[in-house]
């Protein structure tokens, strides 16, 4: 495996994932991962009567950017290349696109992450990106 997406979310299995990255570079010591944290589209009318649409994005993008930091440090520890990237959109479509415009060949991703409302049912994105790629997805338990 040369380049893996891994979508991480701040959950246990998610860093997990991450660690199961680093595992990898012993076996492909050029493997360069794309960490990927998905925040929902937060469109209530009670936050845009707040809000504009901008102030939205950033704090999604700052979220997005807390949930990432703690595996950025773990690829960095571990000397591998990385490209940190923070999407607005629904998980599974947006992790299947991004890999598919990153040039990933392969993605690696957890099996329980927090969701969008912090309880999503097991597997509902892993099992949903395995319908929407193409690409071979190792999911780390």
């Amino acid at each position: 495996m040369r380049k893996a997406l891994v979508p991480v979310d701040g959950s246990a299995a998610a860093h997990r994932a991450v660690r199961h990255v680093v595992a990898l570079a012993h076996i492909y010591p050029s493997i360069e991962a794309v960490l990927l944290n998905v925040q929902p589209d937060v469109d209530s009318w009670e936050v845009r009567r707040v809000l504009t649409r901008n102030e939205v994005e950033a704090l999604e993008e700052s979220r997005g950017g807390d949930a990432l930091q703690e595996d950025r440090e773990v690829l960095e520890g571990a000397g591998i290349r990385f490209t940190p990237l923070v999407e607005i959109g629904p998980a599974a479509e947006t992790i299947a696109r991004i890999a598919r415009v990153q040039g990933c060949d392969g993605i690696v991703m957890g099996t329980r992450g927090l969701g969008a409302v912090s309880s999503m049912m097991l597997g509902s994105v892993s099992s949903r990106v395995l319908h929407l790629s193409d690409l071979p997805i190792t999911l780390v338990k």
